[in-house]
């Protein structure tokens, strides 16, 4: 059964600033001459793994609000160098928009049904999906989406 993750994504302003930030670390491991593949660090292991590659992704909250998502494709435990166990979680590099939602903070994460999960912005949503992100982020904020 497909399960999803809700995580703050903390530093980021906007959706661009998430693609922003992908973009520069692309660029650094290409620098570097590394295979660039994205990841983010988190301290526990989801126990729910299973369903979480079974076609999850993880949304992310920015700013108070669920605004977008990346498919998880891996998800990879690890020890750091202080002896600490971790976990990567490997994402696809699409960062695919999604209808706003407030979301109060948290800390770690959060599983999410489908059922529950924001839809994605695209055709079907024809004049959302065009309206820049500010304005949809305020609409929602105002309870207008």
């Amino acid at each position: 059964m497909t399960l999803h993750l809700l995580k703050l994504c903390v530093g980021c302003e906007s959706i661009s600033d998430l693609k922003d930030w992908i973009e520069e670390n692309r660029l650094h491991h290409h620098r570097m001459g590394r295979v660039y593949e994205q990841t983010h660090t988190t301290r526990m292991l989801p126990r729910k793994c299973a369903d979480l590659l079974d076609g999850g992704s993880l949304y992310w909250v920015i700013k108070g609000q669920v605004s977008c998502r990346q498919p998880l494709l891996d998800i990879r435990p690890f020890t750091d160098a202080g002896g600490i166990g971790r976990c990567h979680l490997v994402l696809d590099s699409a960062v695919i928009p999604v209808e706003p939602r407030p979301c109060r903070p948290f800390q770690g994460w959060r599983y999410l049904q489908p059922s529950d999960a924001p839809r994605d912005l695209n055709s079907e949503h024809d004049g959302l999906a065009q309206m820049p992100e500010a304005l949809r982020r305020e609409l929602a904020e105002l309870g207008l989406l």
